[in-house]
């Protein structure tokens, strides 16, 4: 029997090749495919025909370029009438982009195509935060969102998002299945895009809506005080202008900005990678910070949709510490039985401490804001939602005004809170972490990453996890498994493994592959009481932790 040879398959793929640059729009694009097929170069065909972007509940992400593997005028097109098809004629998108390479064309393109489909198209004023297209998408009463970003990707990145639009608790949120699968499933029967009729009569939404976003925004319980200097850098992203203008809006001191980090930039020349989260992101607005004596330094990342705090001269606080701090502030501020918290099977087990303290619900999503966007049932307020990868949504008295994480309120937040502890005898937010970890317990929390080659590692590793369980983790012996691939009735099944330890300290292990990168990701936490100083606590925590980091790290595949 016969097979399909090498130069087959370089054949099939030259042949992909040029039936792409006849549909291809884009001279930029044609340039570049028509230089690999002139220079017979298989390898490249191969990683940008070889695969494809598959649509998911968080879009396309991926690296800028030529092919179905890459993110360009066709596959954004492709897209915006698998949206459309979806959707069906008639109805109403609203689409948003930040500054990265090509977003501002993607967003032009996919109004074109959803005009062309019979929707009206809504296209936002400017490149903006995703924030202000999750809140677009309920106050102008579109059916569905879209939304042009690779989020804190690096610069040769770009993606596409796509929220849900129409009324009820999902209702300016990412999608969730099954609708990813029915996107997709559309995306894959649009023919070839230059058949795809294409229209001009889309709507450019006035600047209105960005005052009406700061407006809901700043609704938020945000106290009285506002004496607090804080020093702010959008990381070379879109979020300043509008930050700027909510702490003016409300009263607090102009923040002081990072010069080198301030206008938007899609090269993103001063950081490695523009993710607060990695290590020397945020050296400069550190730097920026001590030279300015601020009280704070607060960064969002590209696209503003994620805050990170820091103290001056003590470096950052984790996602776990603010969302701790976030959510009792806001349940200080807000009243009613019908209050209900949110966060995720990876996040700190703090929250549901607060909420019991507070008399109020807390609910444990799987990751994403999809999911915490949809905490809380029928006559409940979801008023604070947080995941520990910086991503917080705040609600008050009436309702939230963004169903999604929000980098703009949380700053302003978060500013409120250290204006209020500085009043209190020049306090800080240091001293309110302290007042918690005597309150309820210490919660020292940490991330352990591997990134494999072999994707069929990751799954190997769970396979052998669960087959055969851990009895200890260090000193730390596991006294419960909980598998949320079983699934649970209050969460869909996902690939998850939660370990309670016990001994020395409480802890949590919560393993899991990424869904995004790949990588398998831990997850601990360790809990202790404090019965002495916080600081000696936080030290006996920090060497639990190490030892807890080594053992974990036996666990993962050699690569």
């Amino acid at each position: 029997m016969g097979g399909t040879g090498v130069g087959d398959t370089a054949a099939s793929l030259r042949g992909q090749a040029e039936a792409w640059l006849e549909q291809d729009p884009d001279p930029r694009t044609r340039d570049e495919l028509k230089a690999i097929l002139d220079a017979g170069d298989d390898a490249a065909l191969a990683e940008r025909f070889g695969a494809r972007l598959e649509f998911g509940t968080a879009g396309l992400r991926g690296a800028l370029g030529a092919g179905p593997n890459r993110m360009n005028r066709v596959t954004v097109m492709r897209a915006a009438a698998g949206v459309a098809r979806w959707l069906g004629s008639g109805r109403c998108v609203v689409i948003g982009y930040d500054a990265r390479h090509r977003s501002a064309d993607f967003a032009e393109d996919t109004a074109a195509v959803l005009t062309g489909a019979g929707c009206t198209a809504l296209l936002l004023p400017r490149p903006l935060p995703t924030p202000v297209l999750a809140y677009a998408v309920r106050a102008l009463g579109a059916d569905a969102g879209i939304m042009v970003t690779a989020s804190h990707n690096p610069p040769q990145d770009n993606g596409y998002k796509v929220y849900m639009g129409g009324e009820g608790p999902g209702a300016g949120s990412q999608i969730v299945a099954p609708v990813d699968a029915e996107i997709s499933a559309a995306i894959d029967a649009v023919g070839p895009v230059s058949e795809l009729k294409v229209g001009s009569g889309w709507t450019v939404v006035d600047e209105e809506i960005v005052e009406r976003y700061l407006g809901a925004i700043t609704a938020v319980p945000l106290g009285s005080d506002r004496a607090v200097s804080v020093t702010y850098t959008p990381l070379h992203g879109v979020g300043a202008s509008t930050l700027r203008a909510a702490f003016e809006r409300v009263g607090f001191p102009a923040p002081r900005l990072v010069p080198e980090q301030a206008e938007p930039d899609p090269d993103f020349p001063t950081v490695a990678f523009p993710n607060p989260e990695e290590p020397g992101a945020m050296d400069l607005a550190l730097a920026v910070g001590r030279a300015n004596g601020s009280d704070l330094v607060v960064a969002n990342d590209p696209d503003a949709d994620r805050v990170a705090v820091a103290v001056p001269g003590h470096g950052l606080l984790t996602g776990d510490e603010i969302g701790g701090l976030l959510a009792e502030y806001i349940l200080r501020h807000t009243a009613g039985g019908d209050r209900v918290v949110a966060t995720t099977i990876v996040s700190a087990g703090l929250l549901p401490k607060i909420a019991a303290d507070y008399g109020v619900r807390c609910v444990e999503t799987l990751t994403g804001f999809k999911w915490l966007a949809r905490a809380g049932g029928p006559g409940e307020r979801n008023v604070f939602s947080y995941e520990e990868a910086l991503g917080y949504c705040l609600g008050g008295d009436t309702s939230r005004p963004v169903a999604d994480k929000d980098g703009i309120s949380a700053a302003l937040a978060v500013a409120a809170m250290a204006a209020e502890a500085k009043r209190d005898g020049g306090r800080t937010l240091l001293d309110l972490l302290d007042d918690q970890a005597r309150r309820y317990g210490l919660h020292r929390t940490a991330q352990v990453a591997v990134r494999v080659s072999d994707l069929a590692l990751l799954a190997d590793t769970m396979r052998r996890l669960r087959a055969e369980p851990p009895r200890a983790f260090g000193s730390l012996e596991v006294e419960a498994i909980e598998d949320f691939a079983e699934g649970r009735g209050d969460l869909p099944a996902t690939d998850a493994l939660r370990y309670r330890l016990g001994g020395p300290a409480r802890a949590r292990i919560t393993l899991r592959p990424s869904g995004t990168e790949p990588k398998l990701k831990a997850y601990l936490e360790v809990i202790l009481p404090v019965d002495g100083e916080v600081a000696e606590t936080r030290a006996e925590a920090d060497a639990h932790i190490e030892a807890l980091k080594e053992a974990v790290g036996r666990l993962f595949p050699q690569t």
